[in-house]
């Protein structure tokens, strides 16, 4: 993951923030340097700072996250083409299962089954040398019906029936106003991973009977709370995106605290989350990332990450799907802003141009038919059109 520190521009606009105050420590225990909570009703303590597997660090590096703490890793059958899974399990037999906990997803695309969802399992379990992966998610849900398909449930039974999970979960990219509502209703999934950042600081610009109660009054912090009443784990993902373009982020930096770790501190501020999680590709990135675990937001902090949603919302999108299911196109928005993230955020320019060239022409940005029903539809004022435009330019 690239940190970038690039160009800025200003963008005013209307915001309504509500910061969250800091908690006592009883809801996290120390071990060492290491700071862990518990993830929901899994009641697996998991490390603060929790690492992504896509991609995954060279081997020095890895080995020394666990050294230091790092007892969480999220994974997938297709992070680094499975290599990631390899990679998780060489380490198990060089660490000791009991040493490491693992998360790692099947996904639900194309013509996916019953079958489908063993064979990618088992074939996790075969990559990861272990007969049991301790959270098995649902890859990137963004149809709500899918949380309860006979099939999906079926296939979760048989195989917890083997033993070949613990506990099952689901990721949220997108929808997540309908996906994480029905996972937390339905009562069947144990934790859920979304994202969450310091732009939901950001509250609705639409009045509350437009939308759901979701996007118009209290924004993805209800659905957390809701989460956590049913003692669903919860941990955060996309923590450092931050904004839609390369900006200059020196300016929001505080002392001697690099904005990114001011980013984490927010997020865990939260104690309903149970873990952040992030790739860590450096030395330099262990030390600046593990440095967050156990310490609080400042005030000084608080108001230079107000500066940086007051300045940047307007770029960012907050995945809730609203505008793909507006769009008369059936434009996929959500998702090429997810691939722009990608390439902007996080450095990862060949593989968002690959998943956006997967994306049939019929339904690329430039179909766009400039109806603006997209940003009538959003509920945040996102310049739909014109960063769709220049997803167009990038990804192209």
């Amino acid at each position: 993951m690239k940190r970038f520190v690039l160009g800025s521009m200003a963008v005013p606009f209307s915001l309504k923030v509500r910061f969250l105050n800091a908690e006592p420590q009883d809801h996290r225990i120390q071990k060492g340097d290491m700071f862990y909570r518990r993830l929901g009703r899994t009641d697996l303590y998991i490390s603060e700072i929790s690492l992504g597997g896509s991609p995954l660090p060279e081997w020095a590096l890895l080995q020394q996250l666990i050294e230091r703490g790092v007892n969480y890793i999220d994974t997938s059958y297709s992070y680094m083409n499975g290599n990631s899974e390899r990679l998780i399990g060489k380490l198990f037999q060089s660490i000791g299962r009991n040493k490491l906990y693992v998360g790692t997803k099947f996904r639900l695309r194309g013509s996916w089954s019953y079958d489908s969802i063993i064979r990618s399992v088992e074939n996790s379990l075969e990559r990861l040398q272990t007969k049991t992966i301790d959270v098995l998610l649902i890859h990137g849900v963004d149809t709500p019906e899918h949380l309860t398909d006979p099939q999906v449930l079926r296939a979760f039974d048989t195989l917890k029936k083997q033993g070949k999970y613990r506990f099952k979960g689901l990721s949220c990219h997108s929808n997540h106003h309908e996906v994480v509502e029905k996972a937390v209703d339905c009562g069947h999934y144990d934790m859920v991973q979304l994202g969450y950042n310091v732009f939901d600081l950001q509250e609705s610009e639409k009045p509350a009977e437009t939308y759901s109660d979701y996007l118009g009054q209290s924004g993805l912090r209800r659905l957390i709370r809701k989460a956590r009443k049913k003692d669903m784990g919860i941990i955060a993902m996309k923590t450092l995106k931050h904004g839609g373009k390369l900006q200059n982020l020196k300016k929001f930096q505080s002392k001697d605290i690099s904005i990114f770790q001011s980013m984490f501190k927010w997020a865990l501020d939260n104690p309903d989350i149970s873990s952040v999680t992030t790739e860590i590709l450096s030395f330099d990135q262990m030390e600046e990332d593990l440095a967050v675990a156990g310490s609080s937001l400042t005030e000084e902090e608080r108001r230079n990450l107000y500066a940086l949603v007051a300045e940047n919302g307007k770029d960012y999108c907050h995945m809730c799907g609203l505008c793909t299911r507006e769009c008369p196109k059936h434009i996929p928005i959500s998702d090429i802003f997810r691939y722009m993230m990608y390439f902007e955020n996080y450095g990862k320019e060949e593989q968002a141009r690959h998943i956006y060239s997967k994306i049939p022409d019929a339904i690329r940005p430039q179909s766009c038919q400039e109806c603006g029903v997209c940003e009538q539809a959003c509920a945040y004022g996102v310049r739909v059109r014109q960063q769709l435009k220049k997803a167009a330019r990038i990804l192209a």
